[in-house]
């Protein structure tokens, strides 16, 4: 079954050491919280405010190892009074979780993004 989980992370300024390091935790975060292995995930979809352009958070992926997964990196919707410097990710996985049972991932500043997800 094909299911997607969302996460996102905030970054404390728009290097590329900062950015590829807060792409490389969220992703991990993801990974361990779901109990995903590299040939679960199907694609990776990353949006980033327009505060940050230094770099790819999809070069910190390729970096961790994971070359067969198609990536995509777009600048996020820019609305009034958001977040800033924030990264997002969601990945496409093959799972036979439940949707319910899927663990997204919302870390430092980006935990206000779904205060009903913090634990």
């Amino acid at each position: 079954m094909v299911r997607a989980v969302r996460g996102a992370i905030t970054v404390d300024i728009n290097a590329e050491s900062e950015i590829l390091d807060q792409a490389k935790k969220l992703i991990n975060h993801i990974i361990v919280k779901n109990s995903l292995k590299i040939e679960d995930i199907i694609s990776i979809i990353f949006t980033v405010t327009d505060d940050l352009d230094a770099v790819y958070p999809a070069v910190a992926v390729r970096k961790m190892g994971i070359v067969d997964v198609p990536l995509m990196c777009m600048q996020e919707m820019k609305v009034f009074g958001s977040l800033k410097k924030c990264l997002r990710a969601l990945l496409y996985i093959n799972t036979d979780c439940n949707k319910n049972e899927i663990e997204h991932v919302y870390l430092e500043g980006a935990s206000v993004l779904r205060p009903d997800l913090v634990k």
